[in-house]
């Protein structure tokens, strides 16, 4: 904050475990990586270098070492991650990872088909020697997983060694935990935050209505994911009833009802 202003939602220091705000990086060159930290880094805890983009970004260890140095965690997006389970080069992906000293691995099965229980035995694995965070929910449209599906994979995740689980929406917000024009499919989303922490999921929201949505349900300090790097600043002030769609929700009483008296 550049000055003090009273009744601004607390939002706890980094490295943090509840407000968590994941950027998706869909291809960034070195010198945006470079602005985009200066300007938004403060306020971005994940990036992730969306899809399989990291098989071919052009100075892939320069980029990954200005998020490092700026307090941010990059990791590879979990459809890279299914590219090397598919062809059985699971081996190779470990690798990969260790080349470029990247600890935050997402386990995901949104692309592919996938037994549970393997996806379970692939975090338990990866858990012992990295940080995990699990996907849940199929990137294809058409596939429905009832909700009692999605709580069930969930727990079992978070108990396999996910340090978060993520509630697919891919990057376009119309599919998981979204109904196909965007809206939220508040069934899906209230049952599993009623069997699971909040502070447990990262919700994926990549449009500006949707978070708007997940604050006012959740707080300022709800797990939100898949966040376009020019959104980030527009995302926090939302957090902190900076924007008119938040602007009265953290206020106190009283100042709501002198508003309301001076508005009539």
């Amino acid at each position: 904050m550049n000055f003090e202003l009273s009744y601004i939602p607390d939002r706890p220091s980094k490295p943090r475990t509840t407000g968590l705000t994941m950027v998706m990086d869909k291809g960034l060159s070195v010198n945006e990586a470079h602005q985009f930290v200066e300007s938004s880094g403060e306020f971005t805890d994940f990036i992730k270098l969306g899809f399989g983009t990291s098989m071919i970004t052009n100075k892939l260890d320069q980029k990954l070492d200005i998020y490092k140095k700026s307090g941010l965690r990059p990791y590879f997006g979990g459809t890279l991650f299914e590219a090397f389970a598919i062809r059985n080069q699971i081996d190779s992906f470990r690798k990969f990872i260790d080349k470029y000293k990247v600890d935050l691995v997402e386990i995901s099965d949104g692309s592919m088909s996938m037994p549970h229980e393997k996806k379970l035995e692939y975090i338990r694995h990866f858990s012992k020697q990295v940080t995990v965070i699990s996907e849940v929910g199929s990137k294809q449209k058409g596939v429905y997983i009832p909700a009692d599906q999605w709580v069930k994979m969930m727990k079992n995740e978070l108990e396999a060694g996910s340090m978060k689980v993520i509630a697919e929406a891919r990057e376009s917000g119309t599919i998981g935990i979204y109904n196909s024009d965007g809206t939220a499919n508040e069934n899906l989303i209230n049952a599993i935050s009623s069997q699971i922490n909040s502070s447990d999921v990262l919700w994926e929201a990549p449009n500006g209505k949707q978070q708007v949505w997940f604050i006012k349900i959740f707080g300022a300090n709800v797990n939100l994911g898949n966040i376009a790097p020019n959104l980030v600043i527009p995302l926090e002030c939302l957090r902190l009833g900076l924007r008119g769609d938040t602007f009265f929700d953290f206020l106190p009483d009283e100042l709501k009802k002198q508003q309301q008296k001076e508005s009539h």
